[in-house]
């Protein structure tokens, strides 16, 4: 890229409309192309979704796949700063439950920044990483009145270990395993520009710590707008109540007629299929053909996008990501999908944290990228004089 390439001129026109699409940084981790969609590091999610969770971890931080001796060292090296202070879990079994899991999640983080913290980004952000999962499972286990939380043994494996923690009653642990690790992958990044990840760097630029950072990070990934869409394309495909295919062309074509969003299909930026969601179509057949819901969102899969393909105005009418996660979760035995956005959360910390790495340590020659300080233009401010009334 040219030093002095400018990729756009901001007109009256694009202001007011939250940034969208305006290029404020470089980013090494991921890339969302409109055709292709996501990728890790120039790598295609869809070649990566079944790797080890650590392996991708280790790719976002490090921006290469690590040989087999390099993985084995990193999971080892994992292992070592899972462990959480017992204050921070004492901490978190206290919460109000009625608070929404991601208040909680963004305490989790806020408390473990308190107790845990270096102060180094690269340290602090491997750590927040190996600890994450023992945070989740106190606070899906508290929060759900499963139990006390259970002893974490990271010797297992990042997600193996997690799900374990979990000890989700009547679940199957070994499919919950497997589509935790494909999950957790799939959601680790999403380039710099999407709301939580840019609220991290930027809250990091002003030289906070990553636990302070990522908790701001994921107060921006618990907004409906951007966090929670695979609960409500969970409720969408409850809404539609039937598995019937003509059934749900009509109920999408109501929906779509009276203005209403087609949750799961579209995109910000892609104009193809997100090939996350074809990765998890193919695991939901994998680990679940038979469950109502997830076949429910195969005929949706279809059906949806032969409607919305109809309409010259939709740019995009193909399932995103969320289309199918929240019924594939569901089916493996996590039910509740006010958590949904906390599994998000889990994943997304460390490309948030890999990609604070990058502009505290790397960027502009090691020097990290100064504070965010965008300007802005005053309106309907006249310059005058306050006088003082009799």
């Amino acid at each position: 890229m040219s030093d002095n390439l400018l990729p756009f001129t901001i007109t009256a026109d694009l202001l007011d409309t939250g940034m969208r699409g305006f290029p404020v940084s470089t980013v090494y981790t991921s890339e969302v192309d409109p055709g292709e969609g996501l990728h890790y590091v120039g790598y295609p999610i869809a070649d990566l979704a079944h790797i080890d969770p650590e392996a991708a971890i280790y790719l976002l931080f490090y921006k290469k796949i690590p040989n087999k001796g390099e993985l084995s060292k990193f999971k080892k090296e994992l292992k070592k700063r899972a462990k959480v202070d017992k204050r921070v879990i004492k901490l978190i079994t206290q919460l109000p439950k009625e608070g929404h899991p991601m208040e909680w999640l963004i305490a989790g983080l806020n408390f473990a920044g308190m107790l845990c913290k270096t102060g180094d980004y690269r340290e602090d952000g491997l750590n927040v990483v190996a600890q994450m999962p023992e945070i989740v499972a106190a606070i899906y286990r508290t929060r759900s009145g499963w139990g006390k939380p259970i002893k974490s043994k990271p010797h297992l494996g990042l997600m193996e270990n997690f799900v374990q923690m979990m000890g989700v009653p009547g679940a199957d642990a070994e499919k919950l395993t497997k589509l935790m690790r494909v999950f957790y992958v799939l959601h680790m990044d999403h380039g710099g520009g999407n709301l939580s990840t840019f609220v991290g760097k930027a809250v990091a630029s002003g030289k906070s710590d990553t636990y302070a950072s990522l908790g701001a990070a994921m107060a921006g990934l618990y907004g409906p707008l951007h966090g929670r869409a695979n609960q409500e394309c969970l409720e969408f495909l409850e809404k539609a109540g039937t598995n019937d295919p003509d059934k749900i062309e009509q109920f999408i074509r109501d929906e779509f007629a009276a203005g209403r969003s087609i949750f799961g299909f579209g995109h910000a930026v892609l104009r193809a299929e997100d090939p996350r969601a074809g990765v998890q179509y193919a695991l939901g057949r994998e680990l679940c053909p038979n469950d109502p819901l997830f076949q429910r969102a195969e005929v949706m899969r279809e059906r949806a996008v032969k409607v919305l393909k109809a309409n010259p105005k939709v740019k995009n009418p193909y399932p995103n990501v969320d289309a199918v996660s929240g019924s594939l979760l569901r089916a493996c035995g996590l039910a509740d999908a006010e958590y949904y956005t906390v599994l998000f959360g889990l994943s997304r910390c460390s490309g948030i944290a890999a990609q604070i790495v990058d502009e505290r340590l790397v960027h502009r020659n090691g020097k990290g990228v100064p504070i965010y300080r965008p300007s802005d233009i005053p309106v309907n401010q006249p310059h005058r004089h306050y006088k003082k009334r009799g």
